[in-house]
């Protein structure tokens, strides 16, 4: 049994993000490849030791403070070196500065594999001084991994290490995702009414929702909200003030929730303008799901995922105008908008099942380790 040890700032319950679906696709696809997978974060939780979750453990420490967006926690540092002389593989998710601290702290010499989610985008003067540490880190680690060619050819960062860069793009497992009961799908259609556009994810600055909501304004069709975080005031206030009343935020819901509405839905609206967006994960469950997709061009996985004009549509960032103008076409023209979440599912099958990201994922652990 190989033994891996996934090193992220959050996890499962306390944040239902991009990342944190990967790692747990990861740790449960994992156990047919005879992989067993732990999972270390930090959490307001404090400590938690051995908690199983599916067919992997989780842990977590107490956050110690918190510095731009970054958490840091003295009590991890003990607990990942006790995990790391376990694992055979660390698995580091970035960006996460106080894993790079962790990890010379520590001293492991294990083989090391970090799947780079994202560039750091919005911290422009904490990254001036975490440079040099983010830069000898990743000189340091074995292997280095995107979700896209996109984000590698435009990622600076990336093209510095290039020669230990690899591609895997994110999977998902459709038989992880519970099935649609008839009750639930009822209520929900009497709840929203007719065909209506999706948004599922974080409140976060870069996901654009403030250009969805410029966008909504006099348009026809619904548009469902799924999610929370930090800027939902303020979205929900301009929603307000623009008087609107074909905008429906719905919340963060559970996945026998999310599939109803992905099931119902007449297409995915993905309006995230800025890189902090790598890949969109909300996306690929549209797509799996065989609806129609839109996106904007920010030179990341999101147009890896979808194509313009075969899977959807792309638009120019922070652009609401042209957003609007690809929800009426879709809106106007059903059967292009089929034919979209046709080719959008077919894309899935041949490129983002989890199974295709473990397995890919499986050959670099063990090509690591027979070097080691």
């Amino acid at each position: 049994m190989l033994k891996v040890l996934h090193f992220y700032k959050t996890y499962y319950p306390d944040s239902f993000g991009g990342i944190e679906q990967v790692i747990f696709q990861l740790s449960e696809g994992g156990v047919e490849h005879g992989i067993h997978c732990d999972v270390l974060s930090l959490s307001p939780r404090g400590h938690i030791a051995n908690r199983p979750l599916g067919s992997h453990m989780t842990h977590c420490e107490p956050i110690t403070f918190e510095l731009g967006s970054t958490p840091f926690s003295f009590a991890a540092i003990k607990r990942f070196k006790v995990l790391a002389e376990q694992a055979d593989i660390i698995h580091y998710h970035f960006p996460f500065p106080f894993m790079d601290m962790v990890h010379f702290l520590s001293g492991t010499r294990k083989p090391t594999v970090v799947s780079y989610h994202s560039d750091i985008v919005k911290q422009k003067t904490l990254l001036k001084l975490y440079t040099p540490l983010m830069e000898y880190f990743l000189g340091k680690v074995d292997h280095i991994i995107a979700a896209s060619p996109n984000y590698v050819s435009t990622s600076p960062t990336l093209q510095k290490f290039i020669d230990k860069v690899s591609v895997i793009p994110y999977g998902l497992d459709k038989k992880s995702y519970p099935a649609v009961s008839e009750e639930s799908m009822a209520a929900w259609k009497a709840k929203i009414g007719g065909p209506f556009f999706l948004f599922i994810g974080a409140f976060r600055y870069y996901k654009g929702l403030h250009i969805l909501i410029e966008a909504a304004m006099g348009a026809p069709y619904p548009i469902v909200i799924v999610g929370a975080g930090p800027i939902e005031d303020e979205l929900k206030q301009q929603a307000k003030k623009l008087g609107l009343t074909n905008i429906h935020f719905l919340g963060a819901l559970p996945d026998t929730d999310k599939v109803v509405l992905l099931e119902l839905c007449y297409g995915i609206v993905f309006p995230s303008h800025l890189r902090s967006e790598a890949f969109g994960i909300s996306l690929l469950e549209g797509a799996m799901s065989q609806k129609p997709l839109i996106s904007s061009e920010i030179g990341t996985g999101t147009t890896f995922i979808n194509i313009h004009n075969e899977t959807g549509l792309v638009v120019p960032p922070s652009d609401a105008s042209a957003l609007r103008a690809a929800m009426d076409k879709l809106w106007r023209e059903p059967e292009l908008a089929k034919q979209f979440g046709i080719n959008a599912s077919a894309r899935f099958d041949s490129m983002f099942t989890s199974e295709q990201m473990v397995e890919k994922y499986s050959k670099i652990y063990k090509k690591l380790l027979s070097r080691a």
